[in-house]
């Protein structure tokens, strides 16, 4: 059965629960079916090569299986995997980064479900970002289009890509630097207006961060994070951002937005290392983060979303 909820019962149920507690345990949210539930992974890193350092590429595919099989059975209203769906043999070699490309996510096609990706740096190390597109799905969404929102049960979903150079360029081929990521400005026109004609509690999605994680001498975050999130803020809809790249855990919580970065699958041998989630939104304004096997599960109270006219 599919749920709905009106904006305004939404405003006036999130303002009631205690806004004071950020975090709540799991004993404190109310036992009933949550509005909307979706699955979520990030940073699988698929390739039919050895190992390198902490990254068991060819793991990928069993941890992959192992989350697709347990969101069938959750029945889950929509996956996400935020980005890195793949990664390359050195040297790499384009058809068998294609290949790569093609098993892991013929794995994650395996989800009863609608699907979607945001684009990582390594999905476009050594193929381009259009052949990217035309070897996965993003249901019901053009083949060309690498950023896009949809609706599902009265929310709104919005997912970025970052995954350009200065002058608009997209990466892809070698032609890129994993430091260097910016919205260009007909994506951040969209988003404006993709944000502004929506009145529906609003989620993000993208695969590098949106703030500095503090990590001396590298640069997660988007060139333009700041610019970004002002965009969120204005909005007064977005409730939170989910993340990846990093492949640590982290959050914070921002002017209101909650930003939640997921640790990646490929890391550390064993299908005990595994690492994906649930996330579960409730009509009382809790967002419950479920973690399977490394993921840290979280429960996070919704900001107050401006009233509508």
């Amino acid at each position: 059965m599919k749920y709905a909820i009106n904006r305004r019962t939404f405003l006036r149920l999130s303002a009631t629960t205690i806004s004071a507690v950020p975090f709540l345990s799991f004993s404190n949210i109310i036992s009933e079916k949550p509005l909307l539930q979706f699955g979520m992974m990030t940073d699988s890193h698929y390739a039919d090569c050895p190992s390198r350092g902490i990254r068991f590429f060819q793991q990928s595919k069993a941890k992959m299986k192992e989350c697709v099989d347990l969101m069938n059975q959750r029945k889950v209203d929509f996956m996400i995997h935020l980005g890195d769906l793949k990664d390359e043999s050195k040297p790499a070699i384009e058809s068998e980064t294609l290949q790569y490309l093609k098993d892991i996510e013929s794995i994650y096609a395996a989800f009863s479900g609608p699907r979607f990706h945001a684009i990582g740096n390594h999905d476009l190390d050594s193929i381009s970002k259009k052949q990217f597109l035309d070897h996965i799905e993003n249901t019901g969404i053009p083949k060309d289009q690498s950023y896009y929102s949809f609706d599902q049960n009265g929310f709104h979903f919005v997912v970025l890509d970052a995954n350009y150079l200065k002058d608009g360029t997209d990466h892809g081929n070698r032609n890129f630097h994993w430091e260097d990521t910016q919205l260009p400005p007909e994506e951040l026109q969209w988003l404006k207006e993709d944000l502004n004609k929506i009145t529906y509690p609003t989620f993000v999605f993208l695969h590098h961060t949106l703030y500095d994680v503090g990590e001396t001498g590298k640069k997660y975050h988007v060139t333009d994070a700041d610019q970004i999130r002002n965009i969120l803020e204005q909005s007064g809809n977005v409730m939170a951002v989910f993340q990846g790249h990093y492949h640590r855990e982290q959050y914070q919580k921002i002017n209101g937005i909650h930003y939640y970065v997921l640790k990646a699958m490929v890391d550390y041998s064993g299908k005990e290392n595994n690492s994906y989630a649930i996330v579960k939104l409730y009509k009382n304004g809790v967002l419950e983060i479920e973690g399977f096997r490394r993921a840290i599960s979280k429960s996070l109270h919704f900001k107050a979303i401006k009233n509508e006219n």
